[in-house]
């Protein structure tokens, strides 16, 4: 007989969830002692209370991670991944059920609401299944595994991911939204009965589901394993490559509205780094058009948040004009430097500005008291799909009276509104004049705003997404000259050192003050990478000895020695039912490609031949994959720009006591000199110091004890010079001789 499910009132733990057993002694105790810890008057969120009594709690409540704890007082009695949950399905002889989602996914709450939440379902779940919450974000190799089964069984992915599973973690059956019943939102079949069926199925017909978790699984071995190639077999691949994808994006780009054709359109459709590459390597007008127009067009659509700064994750519609309101930590990272290469290679006013507005947002809104950087906002306050960010008429001239005419002008205002009645802000004629003259009611309307009731804000801090906000900061701060980014970056970067790294290994997350486990590929690598771009923003060599310290433990934990590459998860993490080896570059890029490009700039810098080798074998193995799908991997194409390139050795040499030379260090961050490596010291021991890291710098010295620089490509240097003139004349020269 179940207990009452109100539980005890003084702790707001229910006894028991229903169709669920009681909690054993020891978890019943410390899931009282995680409410008893949680912050006073906190809500919980459920339907399913009394004030800030929830008649439910479950295992998920002693998580860090904001998905999972967003579920911990729903009826389904669920559990973390782990080994416990596995062993009991085994004992109990009954299927898995495992849904995955993350904290700022619309559809994911959707879900919750009308299943998770629902004390029908939840019963049936608790008596016919051990039900599994993972938060994607914390774990990535699991979501790449189970997403895996989704696309193959249903041609498409998403999330919530809603996936079964037999005792040992082999998929039978996948989807991902599912309305709650048979017929809601047009569906034929709905959550619950779907769930009945398997769970039937698994108990009257067990050989016929494990024949389908066995094909589905080795269906996922072989395509998450999958590079095309060997660290051998394949030819090197060349700028055939690079220009086939060029001419890839030329074909798919959309002419009217920038980025490529259709909706929805996400900021990594159109690759403007890559594009900017081919035009800087060819001369190709269209490819910097192209990157040009996808710019101008996101930061005057909707995606932007034209009052606060940074990015929503993607266009709903092919104008970029409405948004899926999330904001992602990542995107505004990746975007970031985008606006700073094509600032560089145009000059662009309104790019320089996107780019700060973009950095200054982290700051003031995504930044930890402790440095770090948050992850991400929710789409939704107040149960609506961007009510945060939306105008009427009518608010606007409350707030701005004589200026809300101009204002409404330029932002397409309408009292018809272009979103449910009311306005996202876009620039249907984008003016740099007209954009500085409503800057105070611009202002106004932020502060306005920031009295609404908030999206909800996911406060863990990724070590990937902060190597990949680390290196925006770095290069903004350096290409702006603004010091303000580069102390950010700084911080950030200690933050991961000293609260994210446990026995000197990267840990994957972090939260109040506890980090979630073992980093994955990508975390290393986005790490290294961002390492390397503070030096080059500090010219601190203890940056430098850092990203070189972690690169080679990145290799030993993740590289594919035998065929080239690197696999996503360490030999120290928990085995899987496959091993993921990255092939594709999506909303963010692969760890693969970021440690192929970090392999090259280290050889660069180091002149070692280890790092190089590394790259050599990965760009066989992927060489397939290239040749056949440009697209597929367009970030990993940075990296083959580089490798095919002959980059810069640039070698800053000043006087002991004095900064770097701003004679030099100006014409550097604005020029766009993507395939370069950027070295600097004071005389003395700062400069031993770096040449015991970088031995290219060994015996350069200082003119007349004046800052020199020497510009050189593979260790052959051209005549040191103390005129940055010739600095530049040289790095836009022919190959350095002798």
């Amino acid at each position: 007989m179940n207990a009452d499910p109100r539980g005890d009132e003084r702790t707001g733990m229910g006894l028991n969830a229903p169709g669920a057993a009681p909690f054993s002694d020891e978890v019943r105790l410390r899931i009282a002692a995680a409410l008893a810890n949680r912050p006073r008057g906190e809500t919980p969120r459920t339907r399913h209370r009394d004030g800030d009594v929830a008649h439910f709690t479950n295992r998920l409540i002693l998580e860090t991670s904001p998905y999972l704890r967003q579920h911990a007082h729903n009826p389904v009695n669920w559990y973390p991944w782990g080994d416990e949950a596995f062993d009991e399905a085994r004992r109990r002889g009954i299927a898995v059920f495992l849904s995955v989602g993350y904290s700022t996914c619309h559809w994911c709450h959707v879900m919750e609401e009308e299943s998770f939440e629902d004390v029908e379902i939840a019963r049936f779940l608790n008596e016919h299944y051990v039900a599994i919450k993972v938060d994607r974000e914390e774990r990535p190799d699991v979501d790449t595994v189970y997403m895996t089964a989704v696309t193959a069984l249903s041609g498409h992915g998403g999330w919530p991911m809603s996936v079964w599973l037999d005792a040992e973690r082999r998929p039978f059956f996948a989807a991902t939204y599912l309305p709650a019943r048979d017929g809601e939102r047009g569906a034929r079949r709905g959550f619950l009965a779907i769930a009945q069926q398997l769970a039937e199925l698994y108990r009257a017909d067990p050989q016929r589901v494990a024949e389908a978790a066995q094909s589905i699984t080795a269906a996922i071995g072989a395509a998450m394993t999958r590079t095309g190639g060997t660290a051998a077999a394949d030819a090197l691949p060349g700028t055939d490559v690079l220009d086939a994808a060029a001419h890839f994006y030329e074909r798919a780009h959309d002419s009217v509205n920038g980025g490529i054709r259709g909706a929805p359109k996400f900021p990594s459709s159109m690759p403007v780094r890559l594009l900017l590459r081919h035009h800087h390597r060819t001369g190709d007008t269209a490819s910097l058009q192209m990157a040009e127009h996808a710019l101008e067009m996101m930061a005057a659509g909707g995606m932007h948040d034209q009052l606060s700064g940074g990015f929503h994750r993607y266009s709903t519609d092919e104008r970029w004009l409405i948004p899926h309101f999330e904001k992602m930590l990542y995107d505004n990272a990746l975007l970031a430097v985008a606006y700073a290469e094509a600032w560089q290679v145009t000059k662009r006013a309104d790019f320089g500005r996107i780019l700060r507005t973009t950095l200054d947002y982290v700051v003031r809104e995504m930044t930890s008291p402790e440095g770090g950087f948050f992850s991400a906002t929710d789409a939704d306050s107040e149960g609506e799909e961007g009510a945060f960010f939306v105008w009427s008429t009518d608010q606007i001239r409350e707030r701005l009276g004589a200026q809300a005419e101009p204002f409404m002008r330029f932002y397409g205002v309408t009292a018809r509104g272009n979103f449910e009645g009311k306005n996202v802000l876009f620039v249907p004629r984008p003016d740099e004049d007209q954009w500085e003259a409503l800057g105070a009611a611009r202002e106004t309307l932020r502060i306005a705003r920031e009295r609404r009731p908030h999206p909800l804000r996911d406060d863990k801090v990724l070590t990937a997404w902060n190597g990949l906000m680390i290196s925006a900061m770095a290069v903004g701060g350096r290409v702006l000259a603004e010091p303000r980014y580069v102390a950010a970056a700084t911080r950030a970067a200690d933050f991961v050192l000293t609260q994210l790294r446990r026995d000197e290994r990267l840990q994957r997350s972090w939260k109040e003050g506890r980090s979630s486990g073992p980093g994955f590929l990508e975390d290393d690598a986005f790490f290294v990478a961002a390492l390397l771009d503070l030096y080059e923003a500090t010219f601190d060599h203890r940056r430098l000895a850092q990203a070189l310290h972690l690169a080679e433990r990145t290799e030993r934990l993740f590289g594919d020695a035998e065929h080239g590459g690197w696999f996503r998860s360490a030999t120290d993490h928990e085995k899987l039912i496959a091993r993921e080896k990255p092939n594709y570059d999506g909303a963010e890029p692969s760890g693969a490609s970021v440690a192929l490009l970090n392999a090259l700039r280290l050889h660069t810098i180091t002149g070692d031949d280890r790092p190089r080798r590394s790259a050599e074998r990965a760009l066989h193995a992927y060489a397939p994959t290239l040749r056949a799908q440009p697209g597929a991997l367009h970030d990993m194409l940075l990296a083959l720009d580089y490798f095919i390139a002959a980059p810069r050795e640039i070698v800053l040499v000043w006087r002991a006591g004095e900064g770097p030379p701003a004679a030099f260090v100006d014409p550097l961050r604005r020029e766009f000199l993507p395939n370069r490596a950027l070295l600097g010291a004071a005389e003395g021991a700062d400069f031993d110091a770096l040449a015991q890291l970088a031995p290219l710098t060994t015996g350069k010295v200082t003119l007349s004890g004046r800052p020199t620089a020497y510009v050189c490509e593979r260790g052959a240097c051209r005549l040191p010079t103390i005129d940055p003139v010739v600095m530049e004349a040289q790095i836009a020269g022919a190959s350095a001789q002798g």
